[in-house]
């Protein structure tokens, strides 16, 4: 049998490298570490890049695949600078990056009935590694409830309050829990958000959460406040933004260190 051409090694004479070359919206199934199950199955969406020197014409494309292949049972926080290192091998780069998007559940128990049911989170991992560096990223968004202090303080009954959504972004220096991320974020914020509540749930929550009234600025420095001094954590942002109840926009807060 001939040897078939290997178009993508050929040399490229335009001498411009490329910053990211590779595979985008790779829908795969996972496995991922669970704080309280040990293992989780889900979906991800998958991006996976590699920086191409000038001299290249093109990427081997289907490694990247092949590589999700050697690694599906089980790509987790711990193993994903692995997963990075592994590409800048198989692909010959100096840069190689790897990003993944994917619904986290969480069972969660009503606070009277107890009664169980599944919450999901929507989570991010993105890693970067070149001959020198490695770098992990997690991002989570999680629903909370704020209740305005505002609204509290000047109404003779009642205050309004809405749903809102915390994101936290962490560069990590080592392991961060998704779980310990979700907690940060539920106990900065007015009151955290279930699947499932009875009646009883719904007093608790209703009240719980016009007892701890917050800003949009009170949440963001709350959750500030929890991850400045954790030593796992290079680097952090946070947006906060309530879906007003009452008003014809959202209101923002947003925190870097």
């Amino acid at each position: 049998m001939n040897k078939l051409v290997d178009v993508q090694s050929q040399k490229d004479t335009r001498n411009i490298a490329i910053d990211k070359v590779g595979i985008k919206n790779v829908r795969y199934p996972i496995y991922l570490l669970d704080k309280a199950k040990k293992r989780q199955h889900t979906i991800a969406n998958i991006n996976m890049y590699v920086l191409l020197p000038s001299r290249f014409k093109g990427t081997h494309m289907s490694r990247f695949i092949e590589i999700l292949n050697e690694n599906r049972d089980c790509i987790d926080i711990n193993n994903i600078e692995e997963i990075v290192a592994q590409m800048r091998k198989k692909l010959n780069a100096q840069k190689a990056y790897i990003e993944l998007g994917f619904p986290y559940f969480i069972e969660k128990e009503a606070p009277i009935s107890k009664i169980k049911s599944l919450m999901s989170y929507d989570c991010t991992v993105e890693a970067i590694g070149d001959e020198k560096t490695q770098t992990t990223i997690i991002g989570i968004s999680v629903p909370i409830t704020s209740l305005c202090p505002c609204s509290k303080e000047i109404s003779d009954y009642g205050a309004h309050n809405q749903r809102g959504l915390a994101t936290i972004s962490v560069e990590l220096k080592d392991m961060v829990w998704i779980e310990e991320l979700i907690d940060i974020a539920e106990e900065s914020a007015s009151c955290e958000i279930y699947s499932l509540l009875k009646r009883p749930d719904e007093k608790y929550v209703t009240e719980k959460a016009y007892n701890n009234p917050a800003f949009v600025e009170d949440i963001a420095r709350n959750i500030a406040v929890k991850l400045q001094d954790d030593k796992r954590i290079r680097h952090f942002s946070i947006s906060v933004e309530n879906f007003e109840s009452i008003h014809n926009h959202n209101a923002y807060s947003y925190i870097e260190r």
